[in-house]
């Protein structure tokens, strides 16, 4: 067993390679955010399941333990078509839920009136807002304090935050039974129960920087990012064990992950090979890599599962990949510039949002045009940004991955 010490030394070093960023050592350091210094971790567990909204009754519940049957076997994504809402969240308000990394806030976006409406603190270095999987919950994953601060998307009511160690990024495993925390400075994928928390199994992984992934169609096995190892690593969902890496190549430092709609192969954006791999979903192995444009970020299907949207954040630029060819069709540049990181698209598809983490701005961005709609002004260094609520019966995590 690792002293605690230990664990302690390496936490705090790998979060500042890694909490703030996804890949931040790969910038200048002039634009680095620095991270705040990470507390004591605590193992104690803080109950959930007391969320008052969990007692509301469901429209249309979700079997826990059974993961729900692709509408359309050649499109993962045919459940997020437009305005397709489920019952669970047609009644929540249509928001946009800013983390701020470095203000340690969250600031929370009327997408029709472009305001901010709400704004609170967190925990410390909040970097992404994701949803659970029965939709319910919107989780803020609190990086470097160690807890998760939970809110109802229908009142926006916030509930006591939850004491887990190093919540960098979290997903839910395809049948909903367990949360993963991403605990990236720990080099751990944690599966805890999906609406306690509770701990279950915490999996240590050979992977520095691990912090994004997706899942195979058939919820099998997880793709995840090394993001200071130049690879990938395949997790065996029911197993809850690594079975092998995908080898990008020196320097590589993967991102975000995405499941192509056929299910074949998987995107993967590299914001130092600057562009975004292809890696195919049965096999393993690399196929290629599209080039897009410097610090290739995020990853976001459009709403008709034709277009895959890259934001190219560090030359403020978004790429536009066809599903169907696999090649770059299109680039937006952003006017003046900016540095668009993570977020989601709208109900209708009609607007995509993106944090711009060094800017201390959203981004709405016609879908249509690529035309910048708004700027507007949050809290420092935003983050994983959620846009809720999103077609889909279910979540597997990160800011928003619905299926």
């Amino acid at each position: 067993m690792i002293p605690r010490a230990v664990i302690g030394l390496v936490a705090a070093a790998g979060l500042a390679l890694a909490s703030s960023g996804c890949g931040l050592s790969a910038d200048s350091p002039a634009q680095r955010p620095q991270p705040p210094r990470l507390r004591p971790i605590s193992e104690l567990q803080d109950d959930a399941s007391h969320l008052p909204w969990l007692k509301r009754k469901l429209a249309h519940p979700l079997k826990r333990g059974v993961m729900p049957k692709l509408l359309n076997k050649h499109d993962v994504y045919a459940a997020d078509q437009p305005n397709r809402l489920s019952p669970t969240v047609r009644d929540d308000p249509e928001r946009i839920y800013v983390p701020n990394s470095q203000s340690n806030t969250v600031d929370v976006i009327n997408p029709h009136t472009y305001k901010v409406v709400d704004h609170f603190r967190t925990g410390a270095n909040p970097q992404h807002v994701t949803p659970s999987w029965d939709l319910r919950t919107l989780w803020v994953d609190n990086n470097a304090g160690n807890s998760l601060t939970p809110i109802d998307p229908r009142t926006g009511r916030r509930g006591k935050p939850v004491r887990v160690a190093d919540p960098y990024n979290m997903y839910f495993t395809p049948n909903g039974l367990y949360a993963i925390v991403v605990a990236e400075a720990l080099q751990r994928l944690d599966f805890r129960d999906a609406i306690t928390m509770r701990m279950h199994h915490a999996l240590h992984v050979p992977c520095p920087g691990v912090d994004h992934m997706d899942y195979t169609a058939n919820g099998r096995f997880a793709l995840a990012s090394c993001e200071f190892a130049g690879k990938m690593i395949v997790i065996d969902v029911k197993r809850e064990r690594v079975v092998r890496s995908v080898w990008l190549g020196l320097g590589a430092m993967p991102q975000d992950v995405k499941l192509s709609p056929d299910g074949r192969v998987f995107y993967v954006a590299d914001q130092a090979a600057n562009g975004v791999w292809i890696i195919d979903a049965k096999k393993f192995r690399k196929r290629g890599l599209v080039h897009t444009g410097f610090g290739a970020h995020g990853l976001y299907a459009s709403r008709d599962s034709r277009l895959l949207y890259v934001s190219n954040r560090r030359e403020g630029t978004i790429s536009l990949i066809s599903f169907k060819t696999r090649r770059q069709v299109r680039k937006w540049q952003l006017p003046g510039g900016g540095s668009p990181d993570m977020g989601g698209v709208s109900s209708d598809g009609k607007v995509l949002w993106l944090a711009g983490r060094y800017d201390a701005v959203v981004y709405a961005i016609n879908t249509k045009t690529g035309r910048l709609i708004k700027r507007i002004r949050v809290g420092r260094g935003p983050h994983g940004l959620a846009v809720f609520p999103q077609p889909g019966r279910y979540s597997l995590g990160h800011n928003g991955v619905f299926r």
